[in-house]
């Protein structure tokens, strides 16, 4: 796979998070503890975990919106403490300003940007056909469905531009079909833009389908277990043995499995 070339690489060395709790010991709760992580530039990496383990709050020190933090989260070796063009990111809940049409919502992503409005005007328009949503510019958010938001989302998180785009269980709140769907949408999105992205996701199968690596969270506090490869050419077959064997590996961390089933034969997979 050939990606585009960004000079962007993102490391956490140690990073640690707590917040002041009167009932916890030495009166902080330790959310984080001790994460390291190297995403280079063009990979996508999925974070994995069951709820509360702080895979929320890792995108929130990343994206700059909380600059109280232990250790060092650099991009290109800068350290981040507050938010930048440089980084994006994408809810489970679209966000979208109801008043607002599509186009407009999406040109919201570049309120910052120094552009002229023609130029806007063509980049709006650009990241519409990028999630395949053109005729819809001039539609309001009631009038589209649930995955049409979402890829609204998607494109006002890319619309500036960004060399990381952070993905907060963007797909959480849909159907299973349009869940699917919009899956293979953001694979086909990663590949001919080249950004870096990281996905935080419940869905152990959406995390081995979509990343180069899952890097696998336990709570309590938060911290990575360990980091799982996915050697997988893309699109990734989700019936293909050797993808059922990686995703069991992983599910095998929050669920006992049959022994047989980490490592299925292609008889017992098919």
């Amino acid at each position: 796979m050939t990606h585009t070339s960004h000079n962007s690489t993102l490391r956490l060395r140690h990073v640690g998070k707590r917040y002041p709790n009167t009932q916890a010991a030495g009166g902080a709760l330790q959310v984080l503890q001790d994460i390291n992580l190297d995403a280079a530039p063009g990979r996508f990496i999925s974070i994995v975990g069951a709820s509360g383990c702080g895979k929320s709050t890792l995108l929130r020190l990343i994206l700059g919106l909380d600059p109280e933090y232990e250790g060092d989260i650099t991009l290109d070796d800068k350290r981040i403490t507050q938010t930048g063009s440089e980084r994006g990111i994408v809810f489970q809940d679209h966000r979208l300003f109801p008043w607002l049409t599509v186009a407009q919502n999406i040109g919201i992503g570049l309120r910052n940007a120094d552009a002229t409005p023609r130029e806007r005007a063509q980049r709006v328009a650009e990241h519409v056909a990028l999630v395949g949503l053109e005729g819809f510019e001039a539609a309001y958010p009631h009038q589209i469905s649930g995955g049409m938001a979402q890829r609204v989302a998607i494109a006002r998180g890319l619309v500036n531009r960004p060399r990381v785009l952070l993905l907060d269980e963007p797909f959480g709140a849909l159907d299973a079909l349009t869940r699917a769907r919009l899956q293979i949408e953001l694979q086909t999105i990663w590949q001919q833009e080249g950004l870096t992205m990281i996905l935080v996701t419940h869905d152990v199968e959406e995390a081995v389908y979509l990343g180069d690596e899952v890097i696998v969270m336990a709570p309590n506090p938060g911290r990575i277990r360990r980091t799982v490869a996915v050697d997988l050419p893309h699109p990734r077959d989700r019936s293909d043995p050797a993808f059922l064997r990686v995703r069991d590996d992983v599910l095998s961390d929050f669920i006992a499995l049959p022994r047989h089933s980490a490592h299925p034969t292609p008889q017992e997979a098919a």
